[in-house]
């Protein structure tokens, strides 16, 4: 009988000891924050994996993730600074970077979390929108306005937590107004447009009244160097007559050469006889010699 109360004693001995491990000894994975409670106070934060002990019945495990979490924040319109219409889709990357402050203000919960980025990050696009013209915008669309909307969102990190990227899915026109501002930026764009050319056809222009201007000078230099040569060659030409004519004996036979060339030019063809009258310069250089 003894024995049998020894052997109860001690299965219910072993059985209380493995209630007491298993409810002292809990887990944290790579991707989670440990957090102690007791009495419902934070008594310890666990930033490593690892296998850890708390006091049984008295303390209790709470986790918190680590990762990157997505928040699809629903479309909205917001109103530019010169009061034009815009739908913005959206969506938010955030992490906890704080599980004690995260626990005691939002009680661990991703959807409280989300209800105050919702408003933070609303409230950003809202002013960052509203301080920017249309043409801004869309100019400005892409890291530039999402760095913008990041760096004006406020309140979130009194909650443990952080924003690393506003992401813009959708930045559009509403419906009933798309194709008016479409049409107004085709306008203003040909209106650049036409001024580029109208500056560049002036441009143009000018360069070529100067290139014409420079042309007709370098011209009128070239045809006086022309004309100053030609003079100069003329009197250099009528020096050498005259230099050929000085004398009796430099005339004649300057015009004894020249009738023989001009005998030589007038036989031309097969037949070399030259018929002359008497009275023929040409005749009268063989008469005179």
């Amino acid at each position: 009988m003894k024995k049998k109360i020894g052997s109860v004693l001690g299965l219910i001995i072993v059985a209380a000891a493995v209630v007491i491990l298993a409810n002292s000894a809990f887990v944290i994975k790579e991707n989670q924050y440990g957090l102690v409670r007791q009495f419902g106070k934070i008594e310890r934060v666990i930033s490593d994996s690892g296998l850890y002990f708390k006091i049984p019945f008295i303390q209790e495990k709470d986790t918190v993730t680590k990762e990157l979490l997505l928040y699809d924040i629903a479309k909205s319109d917001v109103i530019t600074q010169d009061k034009k219409s815009m739908i913005v889709d959206s969506f938010v990357l955030w992490r906890v970077t704080d599980p004690k402050v995260f626990a005691q203000t939002l009680n661990t919960s991703e959807q409280n979390a989300e209800g105050r980025i919702n408003v933070a990050v609303y409230n950003s696009i809202k002013n960052v929108i509203s301080s920017m013209t249309q043409s801004d915008i869309i100019a400005a669309r892409g890291q530039k306005l999402t760095s913008l909307i990041v760096e004006n969102v406020t309140g979130i990190n009194q909650y443990g937590i952080e924003i690393t990227s506003v992401e813009i899915k959708l930045l559009d026109l509403p419906e009933d107004n798309k194709n008016a501002v479409f049409e107004r930026m085709i306008s203003e764009r040909e209106n650049i447009a036409a001024t580029y050319t109208a500056e560049g056809n002036a441009d143009a222009q000018k360069i070529k009244n100067t290139t014409d201007r420079e042309t007709a000078v370098m011209i009128s230099e070239a045809e006086k160097s022309a004309e100053i040569l030609k003079a100069e060659g003329e009197a250099e030409y009528m020096k050498e007559i005259a230099a050929a004519y000085d004398g009796e004996m430099k005339a004649d036979f300057y015009s004894f050469t020249r009738s023989l060339d001009a005998l030589k030019n007038s036989v031309q063809g097969g037949n070399k006889t030259v018929i002359l009258d008497k009275d023929s310069p040409i005749t009268q250089i063989f008469y005179n010699h």
